[in-house]
């Protein structure tokens, strides 16, 4: 079959591991577009699988992306409250965020409802810090997250109950072989929840309402694909969740909401010739948000984007890999909110090279993309790797990025000014990583500059005035003692302002340090873990006002799950053991002590 024969050449060509019909757990696809074994990319990266977050027991991706290094988070009072993710100290709509190859997110807000992705539909997660711009445009100043959906697998089905009144229930079915496949997964989640603002008519929330603030989604998944006998590989996939949110608002924003997140997708992979491998994609995503005011309806901000990708790899000779590709991507607004445009094209064309020479990998990219809005934007990657030995491996890369101003800040009515350019970034990193029979270890160092950061005035109407200067230092270790097993991560990092009636100051929500560290203990069919996780100082706003300060917490986690037939499992998880108050956005109340007991089944 020709397919495979071209995909297992260019992938030998570039050093990779030979194609599976699925992505294999030592494979990542987001830091090049192209597959590339994990211990192989130059770029600083994490990796998430299934068994990962069955492991940590999640009930929401927010609980599986706290304490990645480079990650910080913020929540707006509990589940499927407003939660913000920053990466490398960077904006939280500085993070492209990808569904199975498809751009989701908000056109008004730019940024993705973290919250409201199902945690039952994901299959792993690739998380690639540092500018991708190069490579996908807009957004990844940061980095990027790329979500995979279930695909192949066995049935599965499972209960949740626990703490704030929370009920969680998935099923899945999943039926085929290598050569053709369908996965069918569903989860319900509710939470009653808690107070979800301390707030006064001044202050948080700007409204006084103690009381619970509760949380539905209903989701449904389906993955979808054939492999031709002539090579050809086709796959669909679709992702639908529809959330129920309630919140303490005011008649003017509304204390409840309606919501719906929306994937569907499809891509298809031939080779024309020997080394040639072609992919088409094809995609749209929605981020639907109704708001109501006690049963009445306030507002509706509903967005859209549409994708098409077209990408060629050619296999050139050994170790030597050329990518080519087109995008497209169409943003459209439909809103009771009157802007004064609706919608906007962006095309673009990119091209990478990587090779390797004996013990030395290089990785170059570039991007131009145009923009209906503001015209051209080139954007270029760098990326150098030199193995000192078998073990040990040296990384270095400079790259530059771009961020186009959202709808809202170009163009809501008496706040967004048409005027705004996009925000603009130069990231250089270096690095270090070891694998030994002890276990693996990396150190990641990095500065961001941010030139043109939509900032605000007098007036609290966005501006491009302020300037930032982001460092930082990332170290991730995975070893075992005496049996148990210890993962570690830690982050430093010093996102500051450097212009502006703020200059010198931290950029907001954003902590300066945190860690995770975990261990794990397998005992026959029993296992236990537990996480502690810290976070340091952050303050609230942007000029770091005194009364604004939030201080650092720690939280202690405990998890154990017993086997108690091949097919059956039972779990338990305690959050926050010590009962630790905290607040990761002023005002916002956070979870206090949890129990949360899980029934889950898997067909052998």
């Amino acid at each position: 079959m020709q397919y495979k024969k071209i995909t297992a050449a260019i992938l030998c060509a570039a050093t990779f591991p030979t194609f599976a019909a699925e992505i294999l757990p030592d494979v990542v696809v987001t830091a090049t577009r192209t597959e590339q074994a994990a211990d192989k990319t130059l770029a600083s990266s994490t990796v998430i699988t299934r068994a990962d977050i069955d492991r940590l027991q999640a009930q929401s991706l927010t609980d599986v992306l706290r304490g990645v290094a480079g990650l910080t988070l913020s929540n707006n009072g509990g589940a499927g409250k407003a939660s913000s993710v920053f990466m490398r100290g960077t904006n939280a709509d500085h993070i492209l965020v990808l569904v199975d190859g498809i751009k989701i997110g908000s056109a008004t807000t730019g940024t993705a409802s973290f919250q409201d992705i199902p945690v039952a539909q994901i299959e792993r997660i690739e998380i690639v810090r540092g500018p991708r711009a190069s490579l996908y445009g807009s957004e990844a100043i940061g980095g990027v997250i790329q979500i995979f959906t279930r695909k192949k697998g066995n049935s599965s089905a499972s209960f949740t109950a626990g703490s704030y009144g929370t009920y969680n229930t998935t099923a899945g079915i999943s039926a085929g072989d290598a050569n053709g496949w369908v996965n069918l997964q569903a989860q319900q989640q509710n939470v009653r929840g808690f107070n979800a603002c301390r707030g006064s008519l001044v202050a948080g929330c700007f409204v006084n309402q103690p009381d619970k603030d509760g949380y539905h989604n209903s989701s449904l998944g389906l993955n979808a694909g054939y492999v031709a006998d002539n090579g050809i590989r086709s796959e669909v996939n679709a992702l639908q969740a529809v959330s129920k949110n309630q919140y303490d608002g005011s008649a003017f924003s509304g204390n409840q909401a309606e919501g719906l997140q929306q994937v569907v997708g499809g891509n298809v992979k031939f080779s024309p010739t020997q080394n040639w491998l072609t992919t088409l994609r094809l995609g749209s995503a929605q981020d639907n948000s109704n708001a109501f005011f006690n049963g009445t309806f306030v507002s509706r901000y509903n967005t859209q984007r549409d994708n098409l990708s077209v990408q060629n790899d050619f296999a050139l000779r050994d170790n030597q890999l050329v990518t080519i590709g087109f995008d497209q991507q169409k943003d459209t607004v439909n809103s009771t909110t009157a802007y004064a445009k609706t919608t906007r094209n962006n095309d673009a064309f990119f091209t990478q090279y990587q090779g390797s020479v004996g013990a030395h990998s290089v990785q170059l990219s570039a991007r131009r993309d145009n923009n209906q809005q503001y015209g051209g934007h080139s954007t270029s990657g760098v990326g150098y790797g030199y193995a000192l030995n078998d073990d040990t491996r040296l990384t270095a890369s400079v790259g530059t990025a771009f961020k186009a101003p959202t709808f809202n800040q170009l163009y809501f009515p008496g706040f967004g000014s048409a005027t705004l350019r996009p925000e603009l970034s130069r990231s250089t990193e270096v690095g270090i990583a070891q694998h030994t029979d002890l276990g693996k270890w990396s150190l990641n160092a990095y500065e961001t500059k941010v030139t043109d950061l939509i900032g605000f005035d007098a007036r609290f109407n966005p501006v491009n005035i302020n300037t930032a200067t982001l460092r930082g230092l990332e170290a991730q270790a995975l070893t075992q003692i005496a049996d148990w097993d210890i993962t570690t991560t830690l982050t430093s990092q010093d996102p500051r302002q450097t212009s502006g009636v703020n200059s010198g100051k931290l950029l907001n929500r954003r902590a300066t340090k945190t860690a995770r560290i975990e261990l794990a203990h397998q005992f026959a069919e029993l296992r236990v873990a537990s996480s502690l996780y810290g976070e340091g100082r952050r303050y609230d706003d942007l000029a770091n006002t005194a009364g604004k300060k939030l201080g650092g917490y720690s939280l202690l986690d405990l998890r154990a799950e017993y086997r108690i037939a091949p097919e059956w499992r039972v779990q338990g998880r305690v959050d926050n053991l010590t009962d630790k108050q905290y607040e990761t956005a002023q005002f916002f109340n956070q979870a206090r002590r949890g129990l949360y007991l899980t029934l889950s089944y898997q067909a052998k």
